[in-house]
C-alpha cells in the first residue's frame, strides 16, 4: 500500500517510520535538533505551509496534509494500551 504525501508524491507504507504534527513538533528542541542533523534528507512537499512530518526510512518529508489526514490515507490503526 502507498501513502499520498501531497503534491501528487507518494511512498510505500512500509517505509514509513512516524508521522508527526509539525505544530506540536515546534516545542521539542529534541525534534528541532533531529531535523537540523538530518537536513540534506528532508524533502519540502508543502511550499512552505508545512502540517505533518513524515519520516521513512531514507527521507524526511514536510507535508501540507495533517496527520490525521495521512493517518486516514495509511489506514493505520493505532491500539494506545494504558
Amino acid at each position: 500500500m502507498y501513502i499520498h504525501l501531497g503534491d501528487n508524491f507518494v511512498v510505500p507504507s512500509k517505509e514509513v517510520v512516524m508521522i508527526l504534527d509539525r505544530q506540536s513538533s515546534l516545542d521539542s528542541p529534541i525534534v528541532d535538533e533531529f531535523f537540523t542533523k538530518q537536513q540534506d534528507r528532508i524533502v519540502e512537499l508543502s511550499n512552505g505551509d508545512t502540517k505533518s512530518i513524515i519520516v521513512t526510512n531514507d527521507k524526511i518529508y514536510f507535508s501540507p496534509l495533517s496527520s490525521g489526514t495521512l493517518k486516514k490515507r495509511a489506514n493505520i490503526a493505532i491500539d494506545i494500551n494504558l
